[in-house]
């Protein structure tokens, strides 16, 4: 799902007939989602963003687990940040999904490694990309908690995930938009904010942590957002059919 690109990039989907594609004016990158969805006609269903890309073995790796485990509704793996020369920056491991880690402390799920079944988004609902410009994805992983999705978790690392001065993640505009969004998601899932808030949010990083050791046998020294803090600016290069690039600095 392209929104309407004026540079190279319809001149290299052409390169690939085999890829189902659409170019056209939309109304950002959350609607693109939605419309995909509406497309696709597989068992699964990942989202890729086009400057990110999945490591060798990810689909088998993926493929394997739900077999495995036919009860879950979905699943989500590890991630390699890199930069824009494809250099790694860090890598992050994760141990389990939990509905109250993310409504009370952090988003730690990389959306790019999220494989749902096409009957989840039935039975729940795509992107709310009316009203979320930055934090729909961090709504839906929260949504399948909250209606009693089985969530599943892949201890394999599954995506190159850029970051590059092209990108929406490097935006320090982008950022705290989301730090916006994501505590009205947040509110809705039960976060009380204030103070409590702030003391569960303390907890639950701590639970994270806790669980990645038990389980995976390690834990962040060094939290991942002071590893990007390098690569982030004030303004990316990029444009937006839904105006994230004029939000306010």
């Amino acid at each position: 799902m392209d929104g309407g690109s004026k540079d190279s990039t319809l001149s290299i989907l052409r390169e690939y007939p085999h890829l189902i594609w659409i170019s056209e004016k939309d109304e950002g990158h959350y609607h693109a989602m939605n419309k995909g969805i509406a497309k696709a006609t597989g068992d699964l269903i990942v989202i890729l963003n086009s400057d990110d890309c999945f490591l060798p073995e990810a689909f088998q790796t993926v493929i394997d687990a739900f077999q495995q485990h036919e009860s879950w509704d979905a699943l989500f793996g590890d991630t390699i940040y890199v930069d824009a020369d494809n250099q790694e920056i860090y890598r992050r491991q994760e141990a389990v999904y939990d509905y109250d880690v993310l409504r009370f402390a952090l988003d730690y799920i990389c959306h790019h490694t999220l494989f749902v079944r096409p009957e989840v988004y039935a039975r729940t609902g795509g992107y709310r990309h009316k009203e979320f410009l930055n934090s729909a994805d961090f709504e839906f992983k929260l949504r399948l908690g909250k209606t009693g999705c089985k969530v599943g978790h892949v201890p394999k690392f599954l995506v190159n995930y850029r970051y590059h001065s092209f990108g929406q993640s490097v935006d320090l505009r982008v950022t705290r938009n989301m730090e916006k969004e994501s505590m009205i998601i947040r509110r809705e899932h039960g976060n009380p904010g204030g103070w409590l808030g702030k003391v569960l949010k303390i907890c639950f990083k701590a639970k994270r942590q806790m669980q990645k050791l038990l389980i995976r046998g390690t834990c962040d020294l060094i939290p991942g957002s002071w590893k990007v803090r390098p690569h982030m600016r004030a303004k990316a290069d990029f444009s937006s059919n839904s105006g994230v690039d004029k939000l306010s600095s």
